[in-house]
């Protein structure tokens, strides 16, 4: 990739393939969004998203610490304001202020962490700073301190354990379209952040290395067992995202292209998945006026083409052929095992087992449970039919036709190594 800006900005096959899946995020979100109370006619909500959006592709783009931190400050700031943006209503004041303190706490560490690094290489570029810590002039324990330093903002972005205690609670309290492009857009973007840092500058993989793959398999296993125990829609899809973010972590800990490659079609299956479940939800929620799960009984029966919908995004999270999340994690186990990491796969494995038990407990309420008396279908606006139309085809698309997008996976990768 060539160096643009004076060397701030890297634009690579990467960089693009992120930028896609940014532009792609903002655009569902906006649509999830022309009908929800307090956001819809809001001119200032969109151009907060769209400001967010921006300061994602820097994220993926940045090939400077300085132009890194940036962007991360100018994504992180747009999501706390969408966060808390229906102020009226006190739990998105709640998750608004709570995503803020806790996203200024790790942001500072992490601040901390890249001041360090220049400290230690005398230089902002990650390509320099590679080269200085190649060199061996600086001290492992001084290369393991920053980079714990940094996955505590990553780790945040990201929301993997133990920097998750935010996600259940924003996630339930912000506007659910605000949810949906948190929980697809910021954590792609956490990931984006995690690939320049530590692929590109902090190369010594030996040395942080274990630590990222402590932090994949907790926070697979975590988010999962989390899960179980959620009886509102909202609360359990943050569980589910803590434990994507692991499965995610897993391709990126097998260090290699394969695992780049996973990693971002991991992703890619994932934000399409996700949009398409937050997509169901704000409509039963604005017809139901409640996210508890039990507000979903018989919904196939009322509105099957949205209950379709539910299932083929709930099956694809739980990982079902041929979906997106199937392939997905398909590539993912397969760059653990062939990196040598098959106990983590077999970790993943087990737990994507757990997974599938609380999806499918979802879809059982859908399509099982009888329909309370007198419920009517649920009212879908033109805009969401043709977003749902969209993702759920994705789904199936990148799914069944996984080749040509994990190609693209791929051709992002092979520059990185």
């Amino acid at each position: 990739g060539e160096l643009i800006w004076g060397g701030m900005i890297r634009n690579d096959m990467a960089a693009f393939v992120f930028r896609l899946v940014f532009i792609f995020s903002g655009a569902i979100t906006a649509l999830l969004s022309l009908d929800v109370k307090g956001v819809a006619h809001k001119g200032d909500y969109y151009a907060i998203m769209l400001g967010a959006v921006v300061g994602m592709c820097f994220m993926a783009l940045a090939a400077d610490v300085i132009m890194l931190y940036l962007a991360v400050e100018t994504a992180g700031i747009a999501g706390y304001v969408l966060a808390g943006y229906v102020h009226r209503d006190d739990r998105s004041a709640e998750a608004g202020l709570k995503y803020f303190l806790f996203g200024a706490a790790t942001s500072a560490v992490m601040l901390y962490g890249l001041s360090l690094l220049y400290g230690f290489t005398g230089e902002t570029n990650l390509n320099a700073i590679a080269t200085v810590l190649a060199s061996g002039e600086v001290a492992l324990a001084a290369i393991v301190v920053t980079a714990v330093l940094i996955v505590v903002g990553v780790g945040f972005k990201m929301a993997a354990v133990p920097f998750h205690f935010w996600a259940p609670d924003v996630y339930e309290g912000a506007p659910t379209p605000v949810t949906a492009f948190v929980s697809t857009a910021s954590k792609t973007a956490g990931f984006a952040v995690l690939m320049r840092v530590f692929i590109t500058g902090l190369t010594a993989s030996g040395a942080w290395l274990p630590m990222l793959v402590a932090l994949a398999a907790v926070s697979m296993t975590l988010g999962n067992l989390l899960a179980l125990a959620q009886t509102n829609i909202k609360r359990l899809l943050a569980y589910s995202s803590i434990a994507h973010a692991g499965y995610a972590l897993v391709a990126f800990v097998a260090y290699s292209e394969l695992g780049m490659a996973a990693m971002v079609y991991y992703l890619m299956a994932y934000v399409v998945t996700n949009l398409a479940a937050f997509g169901v939800v704000i409509l039963v929620a604005r017809s139901a006026g409640s996210d508890e799960i039990a507000r979903y009984a018989g919904m196939s029966r009322r509105s099957p083409y949205l209950a379709l919908a539910m299932l083929v995004a709930f099956l694809s999270l739980a990982g079902m052929p041929p979906l997106a999340g199937f392939f997905g994690k398909f590539y993912v186990f397969a760059a653990a095992v062939n990196a040598g990491l098959v106990w983590l796969a077999f970790v993943g494995v087990l737990n994507a087992i757990v997974g599938l038990y609380y999806y499918l407990a979802v879809l059982k309420v859908v399509y099982v449970s009888p329909a309370p008396e007198g419920a009517a279908a649920v009212d879908v606006p033109r805009a969401y039919g043709f977003a749902l139309a969209v993702l759920s085809v994705g789904i199936i698309l990148l799914g069944t036709a996984s080749a040509p997008w994990f190609g693209w996976a791929l051709r992002a990768a092979q520059g990185l190594f």
